[in-house]
């Protein structure tokens, strides 16, 4: 299965390193003041260094390490489909943490996207390297933690996994955004007042957030019932599956 999804993964990503332009995505670089790009910085290290440190430890687990690659690739390529929002000064876009997190768990799930983050903004444009800290916050933190705890209480609820992948989906990009337009909110604001700027530009990601967040819970539930019924072993070993459930 995995040598399948790499395949299919290499197909889809040759296409972006041989693209003639690169459209800038997430924060892009020089958006926010170097304060607020140094605290946003401070604040993911916390979360990446307790990733790293549960990555050191799992390791050893030979059938963990094609789940983080694979994982790794997907939240690269669904993350690097920009949709442009001029008034926001940055791009929509879907995420795929939930899926990382879903599956490795939250905080691994936070150095899978500043990994993500940090070779798009060096390679493809795609952000920046002054605001990797926000992007990481966003996209890592805010979509990797919600999207888990949506799936997590909703199997705790006795939902099925393609409801609760879905539901992770469809959170874990809002949330991103929502993060997203409060740190945009904060940092760019001024003398403005902050409610009213978060507002507008909570609205100016509506149009494009809206569909592309139903989209990534179809793509996530589509990932989680795939994995279940090709190996369902990896997620009963995660606690994910629970004993004597059918698959999907």
């Amino acid at each position: 299965m995995f040598r399948r999804f790499e395949v299919f993964g290499l197909a889809v990503l040759a296409p972006l390193f041989w693209a003639k332009e690169a459209f800038a995505m997430h924060i892009s670089e020089g958006i926010l003041p170097m304060g607020w790009a140094v605290l946003w910085y401070l604040l993911s290290i916390p979360f990446l260094a307790y990733g790293v440190h549960f990555i050191r430890k799992r390791a050893q687990e030979l059938w963990w390490k094609p789940l983080l690659g694979l994982s790794a690739a997907l939240v690269f390529v669904i993350s690097c489909m920009p949709i442009p929002v001029p008034i926001a000064g940055t791009c929509s876009h879907p995420c795929g943490t939930a899926i990382s997190a879903i599956l490795l768990g939250p905080f691994v799930s936070v150095v899978v996207a500043f990994c993500a983050l940090l070779l798009q903004a060096l390679f493809l444009a795609h952000g920046g390297l002054s605001t990797l800290g926000a992007n990481t916050i966003s996209m890592g933190v805010a979509g990797s933690f919600g999207g888990y705890f949506v799936f997590k209480f909703l199997r705790a609820l006795g939902a099925r996994l393609s409801l609760a992948g879905f539901f992770a989906g469809l959170f874990a990009d809002w949330a991103t955004y929502t993060a997203t337009s409060f740190e945009l909110s904060l940092g760019i604001r001024g003398e403005a007042e902050f409610w009213p700027l978060f507002s507008k530009i909570m609205v100016a990601f509506i149009p494009t957030q809206l569909p592309l967040g139903i989209l990534e819970g179809a793509i996530t539930a589509g990932v989680v019932v795939l994995v279940s019924q090709k190996r369902p072993d990896i997620l009963r070993s995660l606690g994910l599956l629970r004993l004597g459930e059918v698959k999907a």
